[in-house]
């Protein structure tokens, strides 16, 4: 059950931090996308730019050269034909009306006016790249069929006017490699995800080893320590118990044998009385009723002390109000009692609080030398409250309960209130001692 709550908020917290993880690898992703397009854009961009200057110069020396010659213009489509730079990438020129002057892909499309030809998108490609080249040059994105693969792709052209032969010369590239770079930076965050996964795996892993092995060696240890308070107890009890059988036989050997001794010498002297006619034979039986008196009330207190039968008869508060006021006249010391009435308790707890009760007085009785007793039962909201104070000697409680014999008194009253759910405290210094017991309301509705 300690593995299981040890281990389930683990688990969750990992699958929470691989969420995470994921979630934010994702948004990083998409950021380092987000950062790299516009810079790699540019770069296309000043490369396309670069390439159409270079055969703008090319184009303006042979103008310079020849002026307006019809065969320079051939020259210089002749010589933007054999400037390409990949299999996909090559010069085109058209003409201000849109006829196709030059295209080392497309041949067939030289001669033929292409003014209304359309991309898939509907957006006329030919018009964009002339009014782009008659504003001054720049930029067009449009789809175009990729010589190399057969297929349509997004390509970026740039364009710029050659005014001398009303050309509109340019380039293109295709955007392609932004998809790629793209995928590439998806693939490794990926990587980078799995990675990150496997590594937080392994280290819960070992976490989880670790919390089996903490929590079975914590079972272990409960378990031990469990065993030997069950020992301790179980030795507290059988001690309690010979403790007990031990001062009932002092009881009856001291007191209601004695008694008996006493009963049957007066019982026979009467006897003998009788059997001589002797008239004084009535005040000797007297005597022995009288012992006889005594030695049942002492059966009678054994009896009760043995079980509280008080209990039963007239219910704890009465109970305690009973002992206090026999304690004091048997011993001789004054008792101030405030007891409160209570509604049904269990009980299993008004057995335990008359028994602490009984006895920390027999111990008060033997052990203090007290002149003042005060003994106090209140019952509220917070739950059922026992407390005894005394003015006499004191105790060193640490002391004495590490002593065995004589601690196993203090013992029993603590474990008989805490086994049900109670707190028990003792303080103690010479001239004054006190102690509590008290039992939560939950215990009582138990």
């Amino acid at each position: 059950m300690v593995l299981l709550l040890a281990a389930v908020p683990l688990l969750l917290a990992i699958a929470a931090v691989v969420w995470v993880v994921r979630q934010q690898s994702d948004r990083l992703a998409q950021a380092q996308i987000a950062a790299m397009q516009p810079i790699l854009l540019q770069a296309r961009k000043d490369e396309l730019q670069h390439f159409v200057q270079i055969g703008r110069r090319a184009v303006a020396r042979l103008y310079e050269q020849t002026g307006h010659d019809p065969q320079a213009r051939q020259q210089a489509l002749e010589l933007l034909r054999r400037m390409d730079f990949g299999n996909d990438n090559y010069f085109f020129v058209y003409d201000l009306q849109g006829n196709s002057l030059m295209h080392p892909r497309l041949p067939d499309l030289e001669g033929h006016s292409q003014w209304e030809l359309r991309d898939s998108a509907g957006a006329p490609i030919i018009q964009q790249l002339v009014r782009q080249a008659q504003a001054g040059g720049g930029f067009v994105d449009y789809m175009w069929n990729r010589p190399s693969t057969g297929r349509d792709e997004r390509k970026l052209g740039y364009v710029e006017l050659v005014p001398e032969w009303g050309w509109v010369m340019g380039t293109g590239l295709y955007l392609d490699h932004l998809q790629e770079t793209q995928a590439l930076i998806t693939r490794s965050t990926a990587q980078a995800v799995q990675q990150t996964r496997q590594q937080i795996l392994l280290i819960a892993s070992a976490a989880l080893l670790l919390v089996a092995g903490g929590g079975l060696a914590l079972n272990l240890y409960e378990q031990r320590a469990a065993d030997t308070k069950l020992r301790a107890m179980a030795q507290k009890v059988v001690h309690s118990q010979e403790d007990e059988r031990s001062r009932v036989a002092r009881e009856l050997h001291d007191g209601i044998s004695q008694q008996l001794l006493s009963v049957k010498f007066v019982a026979e002297s009467a006897l003998l009385q009788l059997e001589r006619g002797n008239a004084d034979a009535a005040p000797t039986l007297r005597q022995g009723v009288a012992m006889l008196q005594g030695l049942v009330r002492d059966v009678r207190r054994i009896s009760h002390d043995l079980r509280p039968t008080l209990l039963d008869d007239v219910g704890l508060a009465s109970a305690l109000a009973q002992i206090a006021r026999e304690f004091g006249e048997r011993s001789g010391i004054q008792v101030e009692t405030q007891v409160a009435s209570l509604p049904p308790i269990p009980e299993a707890v008004a057995t335990a609080v008359f028994r602490v009760a009984q006895e920390a007085l027999g111990n008060i009785e033997k052990h203090a030398g007290a002149q003042h007793v005060q003994l106090q039962l209140s019952y509220g909201d917070s739950g059922l409250a026992l407390q005894l104070r005394d003015d006499g000697a004191g105790l060193d409680v640490p002391a004495t309960l590490r002593q065995a014999r004589s601690g196993l008194g203090l013992t029993n009253m603590r474990e008989r209130i805490e086994m049900l759910g109670g707190s028990f405290s003792l303080a103690s210094a010479p001239g004054a001692t006190l102690l509590r017991a008290h039992m939560p309301g939950a215990v009582l509705k138990a």
